[in-house]
């Protein structure tokens, strides 16, 4: 359906889902600084108020584009389970995820983003506490839940930060079964293990 005055969709449902794979797109090929509500809108085919509509801001914006490509869920089907081998798990799913070709160029992007700009660094900030951290210490048996889970939530995000975005060696030339061997205890010693 148009908008007769300016010829462009109205706001429905699926015109919010179309301007946010809009903006994960423009995040994903322009990083944050360069991303625009205009170009968004453009790319969305709708008019920018709109955009401001659903999403009231950039970082708005950004923070739905980083729920909407972070897949957390995927992430978080790990939590159940034996605890013992939880960060082995964890590892290895959040590897795959990185490593997935429909999932993996979102992520690095977004992590791009954060590594720039302050705004979206807030942004990150409250998603890793929120979404990541939070569901992995609810799901964790003993003392300090929440700093066993950003503890191993910074393990992870370093290594793959290290792999992904900075391609570091000999990092980019493991397999995932040798950095899950490697990395995967250091996990597990954070979720379940003595913190010391």
């Amino acid at each position: 359906m148009e908008n007769s005055k300016t010829g462009r969709r109205t706001g429905t449902p699926p015109t919010r889902e179309a301007i946010l794979e809009a903006a994960i797109a423009s995040f994903t090929e322009s990083g944050y600084a360069a991303t625009t509500i205009r170009a968004v809108a453009r790319a969305a085919d709708v008019d920018p108020a709109l955009v401001m509509h659903f999403f009231g801001s950039k970082d708005g914006l950004f923070d739905a584009a980083l729920r909407g490509a972070m897949p957390v869920r995927q992430l978080a089907s790990t939590l159940t389970g034996d605890p013992s081998d939880l960060g082995v798990r964890l590892t290895r799913r959040y590897l795959e995820l990185w490593e997935s070709p429909e999932t993996g160029p979102r992520i690095r992007a977004i992590v791009s983003s954060i590594a720039t700009t302050p705004a979206a660094a807030q942004i990150m900030r409250d998603f890793m506490t929120g979404e990541l951290a939070g569901p992995i210490a609810k799901n964790l048996p003993g003392d300090h839940p929440d700093r066993r889970a950003i503890l191993a939530a910074a393990q992870l995000m370093g290594l793959a930060f290290a792999r992904y975005v900075l391609a570091l060696e000999p990092l980019t030339t493991m397999s995932v079964d040798e950095l899950v061997i490697s990395v995967g205890p250091s996990v597990q010693r954070y979720l379940t293990g003595d913190l010391g």
